[in-house]
This record gives structure tokens, C-alpha cells and sequence, in this order.
């Protein structure tokens, strides 16, 4: 993933650019992972671990020693190899991946301060590298007012860049659209622009 200075400019720019004509906050979060799966390694070498010796005992005559110490040497080797990143996510299924995503852009929302907003009109972008995960969260003064479709819309246009690997365009494009959807229900009210205008990497 490549991304430089000009591109964090240029997402916090569509912010404030998107943020003038609405009283709500956006904020923008690209995470890499939304989870290591640090067990998946693990659990894949003992799997293959385990199973090593059942061959070894029905069709050799090794000694148990030679045999423990080859299974010692299997869990090793496996657990390096399914430590690698791509491959250690191939292992993971989608059932998985995608409850993890969620799971981190509801963290996210959180601890980035979104449901602490005045008129609790804020919207996350989140997007998880990895997974291949986008979700739009908005909090409750805005959610109760914008159906999902409109979001969705949100959604297609920074998919459709990231396919092509243009993130920071992707990013402009949902939060225009977002602030488009924000200027309709939440109107500028004098408020101050209590959030960072940001992208935030994790």
C-alpha cells in the first residue's frame, strides 16, 4: 500500500471541504488488518504436529525419540510458515474475517470520540485492508434519518478506487458523497468542528 503525504492532504481536505456544509464530523480510519490472527499459525502447526507421527508409526520402525523430535521440527517449521501475513489469511474464513472487521470499526467509532459529538451527527469511514472490508457507521442523530442505501452509495464509490489500488481517491469520493448525505439531514448549525479532520491509520 502506498500512501504519501499529498494523499493524507488530500483526504483531510474533502473533510473540511465536506464538513463546511454540514453540522456533522467525519472521520476516516484504514486499517491493514482488523486482526492479527495470531492463532492461526498456532493452531495449524499442532494440527500437523499431531497428525506426523500416525504415518511414521504404522510404515516405519523410528524410534520414538525420532519421531517426537520430528514433530517438534514439523510444529516449528509450520508455525513459521503459516506466520506469514497473506497466507495466514488465506487459512482464516470469511465467516471470520468479516465479524473481526466489524468488530474493530465499532472500536474505532468508539475511541475516536464519534458518539461523544455535540448533536451526535457523526460518520465513520472505515476500511480494513486485509479483509477486504468497508463499512459506513453513523450515530444515532444522523442513522435515524438515513436509510442504508444512502450510504451504500458511499460504499460503491471508494470500492470502485480501491479495486484499483487508489485509496486516497476512494476516500474523497465516499466522504463527498458522505457529506453530501450529512448536508441534507444535518444542516450547519454554528457548531464547532469538534474531530480532527484526518485520516487515521491503524
Amino acid at each position: 500500500m502506498q500512501f504519501g503525504k499529498e494523499d493524507y492532504e488530500a483526504v483531510a481536505a474533502a473533510i473540511r471541504a465536506a464538513e463546511k456544509k454540514t453540522s456533522g464530523q467525519i472521520v476516516c480510519v484504514l486499517a491493514h488488518s482488523s486482526s492479527g490472527y495470531v492463532h492461526v499459525p498456532i493452531l495449524w502447526a499442532v494440527a500437523l504436529a499431531l497428525f506426523t507421527p500416525w504415518p511414521l508409526i504404522d510404515f516405519t520402525q523410528w524410534s520414538v525419540q525420532r519421531i517426537f523430535l520430528l514433530q517438534l521440527v514439523v510444529f516449528i517449521v509450520a508455525g513459521l510458515i503459516f506466520s506469514w501475513m497473506p497466507l495466514r489469511l488465506l487459512l482464516v474464513p470469511r465467516a471470520v474475517q468479516r465479524p473481526r472487521a466489524h468488530r474493530a470499526a465499532i472500536e474505532q467509532f468508539v475511541v475516536r470520540g464519534i458518539s461523544r459529538t455535540k448533536n451526535r451527527t457523526g460518520v465513520l469511514i472505515f476500511v480494513s485492508l486485509a479483509e477486504h472490508y468497508a463499512r459506513i457507521i453513523a450515530d444515532e442523530g444522523i442513522a435515524a434519518k438515513v436509510p442504508n442505501t444512502e450510504w451504500q452509495t458511499a460504499i460503491d464509490a471508494l470500492t470502485a478506487h480501491m479495486r484499483t489500488d487508489q485509496i486516497a481517491a476512494g476516500f474523497t469520493a465516499a466522504i463527498d458523497r458522505c457529506g453530501e448525505v450529512l448536508a441534507q439531514h444535518a444542516p450547519p448549525d454554528g457548531s464547532p468542528n469538534e474531530l480532527p479532520d484526518r485520516l487515521y491509520i491503524m
